[in-house]
């Protein structure tokens, strides 16, 4: 019995002086111990402390990022829009080909930050909610800017393709809204021979503000983020003047036709806005996008 303690004790002896394991681990398997020092073990005799190696990186799993959706659809009044970078993110993962040649230069420019004036007449709370985030910042083909604003401002991407035919068959150097009144000409845009000039420019047919010139009409994106961002100020709840004019309803927030109908005729459903209204329902039914004879490369 006393031998068997002794012996016991030996071992215990002969394990103390070897050491336990590492207490750290080696970022390279390599490397196997270099560096470590055995636990009951003196001190190296140095003048400065050998440095632990590294903690081998991290297992744990990366945090997932939310997918890019395949369809970008409307977001309630008063929902979180995302931000032009995840838009931006979400639309290059799903790359659209051109399809109108004539876009190239515009598409490849940025817009711009807007003032507060592009807002007049809005409450407060539109203009410190909207005008901010207006600033064009992307680049891509057609169709992707369309999405690219879809996202941005939580309106289904289809509203804003079919409504982008009606308004300029997706050509950018679309003018519209001829006037003879000059004071209302955009600059270097005088009356032309034919006693006129163009008061609505480009893809959506933005009307001429000094506000958002000249990146609405050099800039396809800034030109659908200024569309867009009217219509998000419209589907907030925001333009109660609508119910002070003439209208063919009572104003009310949450109502994505309307305020589509009400970017063409500045009114709220009369015959004028729901005819506008029809003809883009129409486009969005045939994806007229997709068909021959839009195609324009």
């Amino acid at each position: 019995m006393r031998s068997s303690t002794l012996a016991i004790v030996a071992v215990l002896a002969l394990l103390a002086g070897c050491g336990g394991p590492a207490t750290h681990a080696t970022a390279d398997p390599a490397a196997s111990g270099a560096g470590q020092v055995p636990v009951g073990a003196a001190s190296p005799a140095l003048s400065t402390p050998v440095p632990s190696p590294p903690d081998p990186p991290s297992t744990r799993p990366a945090p997932a990022t939310r997918p890019a959706p395949a369809h970008f659809t409307t977001l309630k009044p008063g929902a979180k829009l995302p931000s032009d970078a995840q838009c931006a993110a979400w639309v290059r993962s799903r790359p659209v080909k051109e399809n109108k040649g004539v876009n190239r230069q515009y598409n490849q420019t940025t817009g711009q930050h807007v003032s507060a004036s592009l807002f007049n007449g809005e409450p407060a709370a539109a203009v410190r909610a909207i005008a901010p985030r207006i600033d064009g910042a992307f680049t891509g083909t057609t169709e992707e800017i369309l999405r690219w604003a879809a996202c941005k401002w939580g309106i289904d991407e289809d509203i804003v393709k079919a409504q982008a035919a009606v308004e300029s068959w997706w050509r950018q150097n679309t003018q519209g809204d001829q006037t003879t009144d000059a004071t209302t000409c955009p600059p270097n845009h005088p009356v032309g021979s034919t006693g006129t000039c163009a008061r609505s420019w480009g893809i959506l047919q933005d009307g001429y503000f000094a506000a958002d010139w000249p990146g609405a009409e050099r800039s396809t994106a800034m030109n659908a983020d200024v569309a867009y961002a009217f219509w998000r100020t419209c589907y907030e709840g925001y333009e109660t003047w609508l119910n002070t004019v003439d209208r063919g309803a009572t104003y009310a927030k949450g109502d994505v036709w309307g305020c589509v109908g009400r970017w063409f005729a500045g009114r709220w459903h009369t015959t004028a806005a729901q005819g506008y209204i029809a003809n883009v329902q129409s486009y969005e039914k045939q994806r007229i996008w997709q068909t021959a004879n839009f195609q324009q490369p």
